[in-house]
Order: structure tokens, then C-alpha cells, then sequence
């Protein structure tokens, strides 16, 4: 049977509802290049989130139809894959659709035969991925001949792979190597690499030595700047803090963070025990976990907590989904699993929705004070301060204790200095609640 060579666009994807455009941030592959399905062949920025955006077939990279720093409309084809088509059949395939040819791309005959063959879940891909494996190799016995992770894991087990693996374990390892070299910092969010810095234009007179310098305000510093103006100039904030006596916390951190590390392979933060703070007094004052909707203040069921995360050109807000479900070991793993998604740009629309009260570790860069903006449109917003020691006054003696700031910002329409000032003498005493015998689990 003779393949045709077939011409496939890829286009840039619906990521959300609200998504219309995107922008061209950097080309992953070139004209010439042999592309694997899945395979990230550019990134893209959009007003929520930078991301990788995947091909949609297995070929060769033929033509860029959009350069790099362009911004187009969602649908707009982007670049051309040639692929190999059916017999004597040569039919471009339409912006967003992928014909039953192309699914079936390098495949075996006998998968014309099941119509799920090409069709891959993303736990499948993520195992693929991890130990180098091309899906077009792997035989599927799910329904319609769809691939499972008893496949991979199977055709992994069989040896088949041994080479992809054996390139993918080296490829791992010298990942590994890299961030063995970066420590992570105490706060578990921040990065531990030197982020990418905004691109530059330096201008100035003909003859002069220096001149002014002009910085392009990417789609997600103009969602900041959008969303920032809008919190100040729609919520009328008002401001209060607290100051906590950590002593007991940090002493019980210093006795499981080794522990932890060596049972989990992650950082023990203090940042995993305060949130614990927080949403179990959330839970004590729901009123806190609301938003403002006009006639009505819309208390929401589930606790979400966003983290405010800051890079050199964005700050970035992923959510831990569900946080009142989880002990504090549990939400270690979280903030662990966002830091490394920040770290590597992988962050999703998904990670970045839903949030419904706003955390924000500014004693990780040794801030001890701060008013922090509202996440608009949640109801407050809560800063952790630096540790520090200082002098303090128990039962009229002098000791030198761990001491922390919280800060509160909080929406005066839906809230009042009364109902924060309980909240954050709550959070204080569950803080100061954390004693030797407490449990991560």
C-alpha cells in the first residue's frame, strides 16, 4: 500500500472559555525537525498562562506560518507537520481537526481496526514520557484497542524499550544533576533557578551613551496589571496583622524536616503548617471564604487555597484544590508539586483556577511587614512573614522567642475588622498550637 505524504496544521487550541488569542513565545522545533506525537513544538503565552503547546501528529516540521512574537487567534494555524496519509489519498486536514488517517499515523494495519487506537489519556502520555516510549509502538488492549498504563508498563517490562528508556534514564539523570546543583530555598515556592528576565530594547540618541530602556508587557503582566487595578479600584481594602510566636513550630520542623526528606523526598516547609493554619480557621470562620457578587456575598463550599508565587517578571497564583482535605504532610506534597511546575513552566489553566482565599510567603525573601492587593475576587488575602528572634515579655520576664508577622488584607464590603481579627487570632493559635508531638500525617 502506498503512502502519500499528507500536510497537517497545527493550530493554536480552546485552553479555556475565556482564551481568544495567544502569542508566540519561543519555537521548540524547526523546519526539518522530526516531530513525535505530544511532543511540545513551541510556547505560547496567553493572558492566564505560559504553556507548551503539543503536536497533534508525528511527522516532520515542513514551515513556521507564525513568527515568533506574534500574537493570533485561537484556532490559527501555526505551523505545518508533513505526515504519512492513506493510500493514494491526500487531503489537507482543516484547522482543529485531525482526520481518522492521521490518527492512525504509524501505527500497525491491524489498528485500522480500533477506532480508540490513537486516543491517549494524559496518565498514559505522562507514563509514556517518563520512560521514553513512543505510543506508536505499543499495542493497546483496552476498548476499541485504546493504550492503558498496563500497556506501557508492559512494553516497558518487555525490553522492547530498553534503548528509548536507557536514553530517557541518561536524559533523567542529568536533569537529576541540575537540580541536585540548585538548592531549593526554605519556602519550597520560589524558583531555584535564575528566571528568565523580560526581553529588553535599549534606546537612546544618535552619539549618546546610554538612553532609556523598554520592556514589552507580555499577556500575563497585562492580566496582572488588569486585575490589579481592578482589585484596588473596586475593593475598598483595609488592612490588620498579628504577630505569632513560632518557637514551638520551628522546633518541631527542625525535629521531622530530616525525616520527612528521607521518607518523602521533599522539603518540610513552614509554609505547609500555616496553611494548615489557615484552613482549619477558615473552616471555624467561613465568611472569610467568600466573594462579592453585587446583592449577594457568595460563600463558597470548598477551600482553595491560591499561593501567590513571584518570579522576576510575573507573580503567579496555582491552587491547591480541596486544601481542607489534607493533613500537613499532604499539602507539603502540594506546594512541592507547584514549586516544580513553576520551576519547569508547566503550570496549566487548570492549576491556576479556582481559588477562593489567597496565602502569599513574603518572609521567604526577608520581607517582615507588608499590605498585600486582594487575589481579585476573593475577600482577603493573608501574608507570612519573615521568622525572626526577638526579645519578648513572658509573664513579665524577658525570652528570646521565633517570631512571625501575619498580614491581613481584607474586602470592607464583605468583611470587618471584628470578624478578621477573630480569623487571625485563630490562625495564631493554631499556629502556636504545633508542639513536639504533633502529627504530619
Amino acid at each position: 500500500m502506498k503512502q502519500m505524504k499528507t500536510l497537517t496544521e497545527i493550530v493554536v487550541p480552546q485552553l479555556a472559555e475565556s482564551l481568544v488569542s495567544a502569542t508566540i513565545d519561543k519555537w521548540l522545533k524547526q523546519p526539518g525537525d522530526w516531530i513525535d506525537i505530544y511532543e511540545p513544538v513551541c510556547e505560547i503565552l496567553t493572558d492566564k498562562v505560559n504553556a507548551e503547546l503539543p503536536s497533534t501528529v508525528a511527522g516532520k516540521m515542513v514551515k513556521i506560518l507564525v513568527g515568533k512574537g506574534e500574537t493570533v487567534p485561537v484556532g490559527t494555524a501555526i505551523c505545518l507537520v508533513e505526515t504519512e496519509g492513506g493510500a493514494n489519498e491526500e487531503q489537507p486536514v482543516q484547522a482543529g481537526a485531525v482526520t481518522a488517517a492521521q490518527t492512525t499515523t504509524g501505527f500497525p494495519d491491524s489498528a485500522q481496526d480500533a477506532p480508540m487506537r490513537g486516543r491517549f489519556s494524559p496518565a498514559v502520555q505522562q507514563l509514556a514520557a517518563e520512560h521514553s516510549v513512543r505510543l506508536t509502538e505499543v499495542t493497546g488492549t483496552g476498548l476499541g484497542g485504546r493504550i492503558t498504563r498496563k500497556d506501557v508498563l508492559a512494553y516497558v517490562a518487555s525490553g522492547a524499550g530498553k534503548s528509548n528508556s536507557a536514553a530517557g534514564a541518561a536524559t533523567a539523570a542529568a536533569q537529576s544533576a541540575v537540580d541536585a546543583a540548585a538548592q531549593v530555598r526554605s519556602s519550597g515556592l520560589h524558583l531555584t533557578e535564575t528566571p528568565r528576565l523580560p526581553k529588553i530594547e535599549v534606546e537612546g540618541f544618535a552619539g549618546a551613551g546610554r538612553g532609556d530602556s523598554f520592556i514589552d508587557v507580555t499577556p500575563i503582566r497585562n492580566t496582572i496589571a488588569r486585575n490589579m487595578r481592578q482589585s484596588v479600584s473596586e475593593i475598598p481594602h483595609a488592612w490588620t496583622m498579628i504577630e505569632v510566636d513560632v518557637t514551638n513550630l520551628v522546633l518541631l520542623r527542625n525535629k521531622l524536616k530530616d525525616e520527612f526528606m528521607k521518607r518523602e523526598g521533599i522539603n518540610l516547609t513552614y509554609l505547609a503548617f500555616l496553611l494548615k493554619a489557615v484552613v482549619n480557621a477558615i473552616k471555624d470562620f467561613p465568611i472569610m471564604n467568600s466573594m462579592w457578587a453585587v446583592d449577594k456575598i457568595i460563600v463558597k463550599r470548598d477551600i482553595n487555597i491560591s499561593l501567590a508565587v513571584g518570579t522576576e517578571d510575573s507573580v503567579l497564583t496555582p491552587v491547591i484544590k480541596n486544601a481542607d482535605h489534607k493533613n500537613v504532610a499532604g499539602l507539603a506534597k502540594e506546594i512541592d508539586e507547584l514549586a516544580r511546575k513553576t520551576r519547569e513552566g508547566k503550570l496549566t489553566l487548570s492549576d491556576m483556577q479556582g481559588g477562593t482565599f489567597t496565602v502569599n510567603n513574603t518572609g521567604s525573601f526577608g520581607s517582615i511587614l507588608s499590605y498585600p492587593i486582594i487575589n481579585y475576587p476573593q475577600a482577603a488575602i493573608l501574608t507570612f512573614e519573615s521568622i525572626v528572634k526577638r526579645p519578648v515579655v513572658i509573664n513579665d520576664m524577658l525570652a528570646v522567642r521565633s517570631m512571625a508577622n501575619l498580614c491581613l488584607s481584607l474586602d470592607h464590603r464583605i468583611l470587618d475588622g471584628v470578624i478578621c481579627g477573630r480569623f487571625l487570632q485563630r490562625v495564631k493559635d493554631n499556629l502556636e498550637s504545633f508542639n513536639q508531638e504533633s502529627k504530619l500525617y
